[in-house]
Protein backbone atom coordinates (compact mmCIF):
# COMPACT_ATOMS: atom_id res chain seq x y z
CA UNK A 1 0.00 0.00 0.00
CA UNK A 2 0.77 3.41 -0.71
CA UNK A 3 1.98 6.17 1.60
CA UNK A 4 -0.72 8.92 2.03
CA UNK A 5 2.18 11.00 0.98
CA UNK A 6 2.32 8.98 -1.94
CA UNK A 7 -1.18 8.83 -2.56
CA UNK A 8 -1.64 12.98 -2.32
CA UNK A 9 1.50 13.45 -4.58
CA UNK A 10 -0.32 10.79 -6.99
CA UNK A 11 -3.81 13.02 -7.41
CA UNK A 12 -2.86 16.30 -5.79
CA UNK A 13 -2.09 17.68 -9.64
CA UNK A 14 -5.81 16.69 -11.31
CA UNK A 15 -7.40 18.07 -8.07
CA UNK A 16 -6.01 21.38 -8.07
CA UNK A 17 -6.83 21.73 -11.43
CA UNK A 18 -10.85 21.54 -11.07
CA UNK A 19 -12.17 24.98 -10.40
CA UNK A 20 -12.97 25.61 -6.90
CA UNK A 21 -9.65 23.59 -5.37
CA UNK A 22 -7.70 25.62 -3.05
CA UNK A 23 -5.35 23.12 -1.67
CA UNK A 24 -4.74 19.55 -0.55
CA UNK A 25 -3.71 18.23 2.21
CA UNK A 26 -3.01 15.64 4.65
CA UNK A 27 -4.69 15.75 7.88
CA UNK A 28 -6.95 13.50 10.68
CA UNK A 29 -10.51 12.55 10.05
CA UNK A 30 -11.42 10.52 13.57
CA UNK A 31 -8.17 9.86 14.25
CA UNK A 32 -7.29 8.37 10.50
CA UNK A 33 -4.57 10.08 8.10
CA UNK A 34 -7.03 11.07 5.59
CA UNK A 35 -6.39 13.60 2.88
CA UNK A 36 -8.19 17.07 2.66
CA UNK A 37 -9.45 19.10 -0.20
CA UNK A 38 -10.05 22.75 0.31
CA UNK A 39 -12.68 24.31 -1.81
CA UNK A 40 -14.10 27.37 -2.01
CA UNK A 41 -17.73 25.99 -2.37
CA UNK A 42 -18.65 21.55 -3.09
CA UNK A 43 -19.82 21.87 -6.62
CA UNK A 44 -21.31 18.91 -8.18
CA UNK A 45 -18.12 18.77 -10.20
CA UNK A 46 -15.79 18.61 -7.89
CA UNK A 47 -18.45 15.76 -5.77
CA UNK A 48 -18.26 13.56 -8.88
CA UNK A 49 -14.13 14.08 -9.68
CA UNK A 50 -12.83 13.61 -5.42
CA UNK A 51 -13.57 10.05 -4.86
CA UNK A 52 -14.56 9.62 -1.23
CA UNK A 53 -10.98 7.03 -0.77
CA UNK A 54 -8.34 6.70 -2.83
CA UNK A 55 -5.36 4.58 -2.17
CA UNK A 56 -7.28 3.38 1.00
CA UNK A 57 -7.14 6.57 2.57
CA UNK A 58 -10.38 8.88 3.07
CA UNK A 59 -10.75 11.58 1.36
CA UNK A 60 -12.99 14.81 3.23
CA UNK A 61 -14.24 17.59 1.22
CA UNK A 62 -13.48 21.10 3.38
CA UNK A 63 -15.52 24.26 2.14
CA UNK A 64 -13.24 27.29 2.83
CA UNK A 65 -14.64 29.85 1.12
CA UNK A 66 -12.75 32.38 -1.51
CA UNK A 67 -8.98 32.72 -0.02
CA UNK A 68 -7.25 35.67 -0.73
CA UNK A 69 -4.04 37.17 0.49
CA UNK A 70 -3.97 39.81 3.27
CA UNK A 71 -2.82 43.11 2.53
CA UNK A 72 0.62 44.32 4.48
CA UNK A 73 0.09 45.01 8.00
CA UNK A 74 0.48 48.25 8.97
CA UNK A 75 3.52 49.07 11.13
CA UNK A 76 3.10 52.42 11.80
CA UNK A 77 7.04 53.00 11.04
Amino acid sequence: MATIQEVKEAHERSWMALPGVMGVGIGLCDGDECLRVFVTRASQEVREAIPERVGGYRVELEVTGTVRPRGRPDTGS
